[in-house]
Formats: C-alpha cells, sequence, structure tokens
C-alpha cells in the first residue's frame, strides 16, 4: 500500500517550535521530489517547500530561515524542522510525493498525499 502519514502537529506558543515528520511506505522518496504544503483555514493551499532527490531545498519567502525540509532515505522519511513560529503559519500541514523531474516550488502534481496534520500556533 502506497501511502504517506504525518505526525508531530500540536499547539504551540508563537516563537516555538515543531517538527513534523512524513513517513512513507510503498514509495521510495530517494528518487522522488518531495515537498509540503499548508491549508489554512478559508485559504487556498500553498506549497511552501519542496526537496528534490538530490536533496536540493527551495523555500517560498513565507518560511524561508525559519523552516527546513530534510530527509533520510534509510528510514523512507521527510522531515519538517519549524521555527520560530508565528499565528499565521496555523494550517493543515501535509506532504507529497512525486516523480523527481520538474521539482519546484509552485508544482502541484504529485502521485501520493497524506491526511495531513493539524499545526495550531497562539499568540
Amino acid at each position: 500500500q502506497v501511502q504517506l502519514v504525518e505526525s508531530g502537529g500540536g499547539s504551540v506558543l508563537a516563537g516555538g517550535s515543531l517538527t513534523l515528520s512524513c513517513a512513507a511506505s510503498g514509495y521510495d522518496i530517494s528518487r522522488s521530489c518531495m515537498a509540503w504544503f499548508r491549508q489554512a483555514p478559508g485559504k487556498e493551499r500553498e506549497g511552501f517547500t519542496v526537496i528534490t532527490r538530490d536533496g536540493s531545498a527551495t523555500y517560498a519567502d513565507s518560511v524561508k530561515g525559519r523552516f527546513t525540509i530534510s530527509k533520510d532515505n534509510t528510514k523512507n522519511t521527510l522531515y519538517l524542522a519549524m521555527s520560530s513560529l508565528k499565528p499565521e503559519d496555523t494550517a493543515i500541514y501535509t506532504c507529497a510525493a512525486g516523480d523527481w523531474y520538474d521539482c519546484y516550488l509552485g508544482r502541484t502534481v504529485y502521485n501520493v498525499w497524506g491526511q495531513g496534520t493539524q499545526v495550531t500556533v497562539s499568540s
């Protein structure tokens, strides 16, 4: 069964940190373009970071310098380390996996999506 399962979400005060995990099964992330998306209430889903199969990462300006995407190919797991969290970071965070080519911020076509995990940042 091909699936992505996120974990690590929760509630945190502004300025705090959280690390999300995205465990893949039935899908080899080492050969994939991986991404994190988020959707805040009343807003469209936003792709804010991607990492290529070679480990090159790109970030949206809204999270640059605060969030770090990484992966452990041996564990087939994607991570998102978030720091200096703001109330506007409150959203459902979802990971996605797709073919290795055309791996860029803004891509919306992926083969597999996780179910999402809630992150709530309070002031």
